[in-house]
């Protein structure tokens, strides 16, 4: 099987194995304690957090470690606008935001706070003008945005955003999760949340950032861990093997470069070898290992299907699940074809010669669903 799914999961990275491995053996114990084991969780927990910080352009008391890139979001958001509930209730977002967010964002309206969401173009880049305009609004207490779609790789326009909030004198929200440990990150932000297993860390492992001067209080129950910002006992050996595989996959430049060369291929070869496909997003201004194309009169979990018995494993964003059959948001805003769409997203290693092999089996593959549904092409 060929895994091309790196935005949901990256595999993980052998320098997080052997960090894993070795962190288990002496990192088990509760570090909040006194004796010597916990001393010694203690001090690997806190080296990780200090490698994290650093990698991340933060302070290490600016770093929390959550269970989730999801539970990041969850308290960023959450906890910024509680903190700065004196300043109003407004959240303004990107339409385009990972549901993580948007969901976050529903218990905040349903509470009684307002949430505006701004337009994106065909490509999946927030309107800049707009967001300005909906940060400038009176009482908005915090503003969200994702460095780069999750379902489409486009990167957003950060830098003019976080000046048109620091001009508004709002606090902004980075989704890094698509971009952590792949390119550097842009300045401006206030919170900025990431996902260990997107960068090839073990899965259970997310990082919250609040910068200092930020007003942030936890909307859950206080806890003495992790700042009083997440509750609960750290999982030091997944955190340690966390912070090696963002460090190994920062030293890794070149692996980004390379996997970026193979999505540009993927994406000129693809129109010229399947009729009537859109691929979708930015062209140049995207993260390196995610391409996305739609196949008209093709349903995406069908194509899915055909391809995990080709031996390819890929995703679709034709709906956020597969039991409610809706429409993938982020395409609805971008108004783009909503159906047929693959995402093919290329791990840490992935071969010339499987992205040929991919490139070689799809046309088969999308012409014979067309012709069982009656469609020729």
């Amino acid at each position: 099987m060929v895994y091309f799914d790196a935005a949901s999961t990256e595999p993980l990275h052998p320098q997080a194995r052997a960090a894993l491995l070795a962190a288990l053996d002496v990192g088990w114990a509760d570090p909040a304690r006194l004796y010597g084991s916990a001393r010694r969780a203690r001090l690997l927990l806190e080296q990780a957090r200090a490698e994290v910080a650093e990698a991340l352009g933060a302070r290490p008391d600016e770093v929390s470690f959550t269970t989730s890139g999801t539970q990041a979001v969850h308290l960023g958001v959450l906890g910024t606008l509680h903190g700065r509930r004196r300043t109003g209730r407004h959240l303004v977002l990107s339409a385009v935001e990972h549901s993580a967010v948007l969901h976050a964002a529903g218990v905040h309206e349903r509470d009684g706070g307002a949430v505006s969401a701004v337009g994106v173009s065909r490509t999946g880049a927030v309107r800049v003008d707009a967001f300005a305009e909906a940060v400038a609004v009176p009482g908005t207490a915090l503003a969200c945005l994702q460095t780069a779609n999750h379902e489409v790789g486009t990167l957003q326009p950060v830098a003019e955003v976080a000046a048109a909030c620091r001009e508004a004198g709002v606090p902004l929200l980075v989704d890094a999760a698509q971009t952590a440990g792949r390119l550097p990150l842009p300045e401006g932000w206030s919170v900025l949340t990431a996902s260990a297993h997107k960068w090839g860390g073990p899965p259970g492992v997310g990082v919250l950032v609040v910068r200092k001067g930020t007003r942030f209080r936890s909307p859950l129950p206080e806890d003495e861990r992790e700042g009083r910002r997440v509750p609960g006992f750290e999982n030091v050996p997944a955190i340690v093997a966390a912070a090696a595989a963002l460090r190994a996959g920062l030293a890794e430049e070149h692996e980004q470069e390379r996997l970026s060369a193979l999505v540009d291929r993927i994406r000129r070869t693809v129109p010229r070898v399947v009729p009537d496909v859109e691929v979708i997003g930015e062209d140049e201004d995207r993260a390196p290992h995610i391409v996305t194309f739609s196949c008209l009169y093709v349903a995406g979990e069908a194509l899915l299907t055909e391809l995990d018995k080709a031996g390819f494993a890929v995703s679709s964003g034709s709906s956020c699940t597969a039991s409610t059959l809706r429409p993938s948001h982020v395409l609805e805003a971008m108004g783009v074809l909503t159906h047929g769409n693959i995402r093919v997203s290329l791990p840490r290693g992935a071969s010339a010669a499987d992205v040929d092999r991919f490139l070689e089996v799809l046309p088969g593959i999308v012409r014979r669903i067309r012709q069982e549904a009656g469609v020729s092409s």
